[in-house]
């Protein structure tokens, strides 16, 4: 079985090299290609992915927005952002509006597409160096969470070892395995 992964993505060189990537592989098959995210309800109906990879800054509507739609409306399809960015802010985004995943553009191919295998497995890939950001941001901020009914909490002690096993670079499964869960 090949995993149908459509690609949105502003920069026709990256673009071409994912296609080629995944056409390349056994197991993957690239089954759309848009250059923004304008039209992306027609680009989702035609290509019918079970991936995409979504770059967070397109021209028109952003890799975020395109995300938060897509979950509105197609909430089955996986979501890995691809990005160059690194920066609290647009992690962030990108996970509040329903990404499945974070990795960088500059990670090699067969970390896409380990990313790609993972998500689609119902994993959340992070490349190291985001997750390092996302588990900083927490030690650094002493954040607060909560809940629909109001309850503070704090990242508990398992929770702090999940992100930074994260951090480390272990997949989900590895994690859970450690953690003692099953997917």
């Amino acid at each position: 079985m090949e995993i149908k992964v459509a690609i949105f993505e502003d920069n026709k060189l990256v673009r071409d090299a994912l296609e080629a990537i995944l056409n390349g592989t056994p197991g993957y098959i690239c089954c759309g290609i848009s250059a923004d995210g304008n039209h992306w309800e027609e680009d989702i109906k035609r290509s019918r992915p079970d991936v995409i990879l979504m770059d967070i800054e397109m021209p028109g509507l952003s890799g975020v927005e395109v995300t938060q739609h897509i979950n509105d409306v197609f909430p089955g399809i996986k979501i890995l952002i691809q990005t160059v960015f690194n920066d609290s802010e647009k992690i962030f985004q990108a996970l509040c509006a329903g990404a499945s995943g974070y990795i960088l553009k500059n990670d090699p191919p067969h970390k896409y597409l380990e990313a790609i295998n993972e998500v689609y497995n119902g994993g959340a890939p992070i490349s190291a160096s985001v997750a390092k950001k996302v588990l900083g941001f927490f030690a650094n901020k002493n954040v607060v969470l909560t809940t629909p009914g109001n309850t503070d909490y704090l990242l508990s002690e398992r929770e702090k070892e999940i992100l930074r096993l994260m951090v480390e670079g272990h997949h989900s499964k590895d994690i859970a395995d450690r953690s003692f869960y099953q997917l």
